[in-house]
C-alpha cells in the first residue's frame, strides 16, 4: 500500500483530534467538520480515511444521548459566579478512550476551583450507572453546593437526580457544547448557535433571506 500523502496525514490527523472529542461524529459531520477548517474534501475521502484508521461513528442506543423526556428544567445557576473555593461546584463529564479495537467511557467528577478528581469510572456501554457510581464515590468525601454536567440522560436519570437532591445539592444542566460546536444536520452542519444567531441579525436587520454568496455556499458544503 502507497503511503498517504502530507494532505491525506494532516487530515488523518484532525479526523483523530476531532473522534477522540466527539465519537458519534459520522462520516458527513466529520467531513462538514473539515470544510470549516477550510479542506475542500468530499465525502468519499473521509469515508476512504476514517476505514484506514478503523474509525467508526459511536451512535448510543436509543435515547442515551437525550435527556429523559420526564425531567424537569433547572435554571442555569453558574451566570456571573465566581467560583473560587472547592465543593462550591463540581462538575461532571464523559469522555471517550479509543482502544486497539473499540472503547471505553470515562466519567469523572471534579472539583472545579481546584480541578481536583475526586471519582472516575471507566464502562464499556453508556448506560447511566457507572455514572451514579462514580457520583457516590465521591460523595464520600463531601458535597458541593453545586453540581454541574450537561443534558445527557446519565446526569438527567431520576436515579442521579435523586441522589443530588438528597444531599441538597443544587444543579446546573448546560448546553453549551450542544449550543456552541455540535454540528446539526438539520442545519447544514452549522451549530445551533451560528444559525439562532444568523436569523435573530437577519431579523433585527429586516433582510429575511440569505445573501446570494452565502445561499450558494450552503448549497456546496
Amino acid at each position: 500500500m502507497a503511503p498517504e500523502s502530507e494532505l491525506n496525514l494532516e487530515l488523518m490527523k484532525l479526523i483523530d483530534e476531532q473522534y477522540t472529542k466527539t465519537p458519534f461524529y459520522g462520516i458527513r459531520r466529520m467531513t462538514a467538520f473539515l470544510r470549516r477548517k477550510g479542506f475542500a474534501i468530499n465525502h468519499k475521502r473521509v469515508e476512504r480515511l476514517m476505514g484506514v484508521m478503523g474509525l467508526q461513528a459511536i451512535y448510543p442506543k436509543k435515547r442515551l444521548t437525550r435527556p429523559e423526556s420526564s425531567h424537569r428544567v433547572y435554571p442555569y445557576l453558574l451566570a456571573g459566579l465566581e467560583v473560587r473555593n472547592p465543593e462550591q461546584v463540581w462538575c461532571a463529564d464523559i469522555t471517550y478512550i479509543r482502544l486497539r479495537k473499540g472503547f471505553v467511557s470515562l466519567v469523572a467528577v471534579v472539583d472545579w476551583a481546584s480541578r481536583y478528581v475526586l471519582s472516575w469510572k471507566l464502562s464499556l456501554t453508556l448506560e447511566a450507572s457507572f455514572c451514579l457510581e462514580a457520583l457516590r464515590l465521591a460523595l464520600r468525601q463531601g458535597k458541593p453546593e453545586i453540581f454541574n454536567s450537561d443534558q445527557g440522560s446519565q446526569f438527567t436519570s431520576t436515579d442521579f437526580i435523586s441522589l443530588l437532591l438528597s444531599h441538597d445539592i443544587a444543579i446546573n444542566l448546560n448546553f453549551i457544547f450542544y449550543n456552541r460546536e455540535r454540528l446539526h444536520s438539520a442545519l447544514g452542519y452549522k451549530t445551533p448557535e451560528e444559525v439562532y444567531y444568523r436569523a435573530k441579525n437577519l431579523s433585527l436587520t429586516g433582510y429575511g433571506t440569505l445573501p446570494r454568496d452565502e445561499e450558494i455556499k450552503l448549497k456546496r458544503a
